[in-house]
């Protein structure tokens, strides 16, 4: 099974309604409205004239908005037609980022250089199969003294079942999610129905994985919330925070890791 194969093509399919939804709001953007949030901006501090590497960018969002605030930004996507609506996206607004298809694996092939920060956020290492061998990458693209910003939706969340009625994953397993599901996200009745191969990683294997890798953790927090309302049953318990309805303060929803290569 080519499970790179199968979600490249998952997220092609996705690219076009994402970036035409509200929920990614693509006009707020072009507007001058960072699509960053609170939780990653404290992390990454002050960019202005750092190189950042943002593996698992979709269509680059994040990656311009890091842009505008200074920083000198490369974008990697397993998507290409991610890739396509990124460099779209970079010239409409005027910003200046380089943007490249590649599996997370296979970025040293293409790749030699070093950064400053290298970032990754929101539903990314669950299309991932081994922890260590991501891990191996970022520390492999960091300079001496460089640092690792992540804000990852919590391995609770993904055990439960879509309505969040019943526990209907394991916490953490080697072996892959094998679905094929309908609609998207930002649109749960957009017409599209594609294969989907992911993975639950629990923190311990995560955390370990960037510990083997030579980085020094820094900063690990958990958050009860999630910042976008991309779940079912959802409740708004305060502007901007989204947390299950009956659940609410009662699981993490996010957690967030800050780590240094030293």
């Amino acid at each position: 099974m080519d499970y790179s194969e199968i979600n490249r093509q998952l997220w092609n399919a996705k690219t076009d309604i994402h970036f035409n939804s509200e929920f990614y709001n693509v006009d707020y953007f072009l507007k001058g409205k960072s699509s960053l949030n609170p939780i990653e901006l404290e992390l990454l501090g002050d960019v202005g004239g750092k190189s950042i590497l943002h593996l698992q960018c979709h269509f680059g969002l994040d990656t311009l908005s890091l842009a505008r605030e200074g920083a000198r930004v490369t974008g990697v996507d397993l998507s290409d037609r991610s890739i396509e609506k990124a460099n779209e996206l970079a010239k409409e607004a005027k910003l200046k980022a380089r943007f490249i298809r590649s599996n997370i694996y296979k970025l040293p092939e293409v790749m030699d250089e070093k950064f400053d920060i290298v970032f990754t956020s929101y539903g990314v290492i669950g299309w991932l199969p081994d922890m260590e061998r991501w891990a191996q990458t970022i520390a492999r693209f960091l300079k001496p003294g460089g640092r690792f910003v992540m804000v990852e939706f919590h391995p609770v969340v993904w055990m439960f079942s879509y309505d969040f009625k019943t526990i209907e994953f394991s916490y953490s397993s080697n072996e892959p999610i094998i679905e094929e599901l309908e609609g998207t996200y930002t649109n749960r009745d957009a017409e599209i129905k594609q294969k989907s191969v992911s993975w639950n990683h629990g923190l311990s294997k995560v955390i370990n994985a960037l510990i083997n890798s030579g980085l020094t953790i820094e900063q690990f927090n958990e958050h009860d919330f999630s910042p976008y309302n991309c779940f079912q049953n959802t409740v708004e318990t305060e502007k901007g925070k989204f947390q299950i309805k009956g659940l609410e303060g009662k699981i993490p929803m996010l957690y967030s890791v800050k780590a240094q290569l030293i």
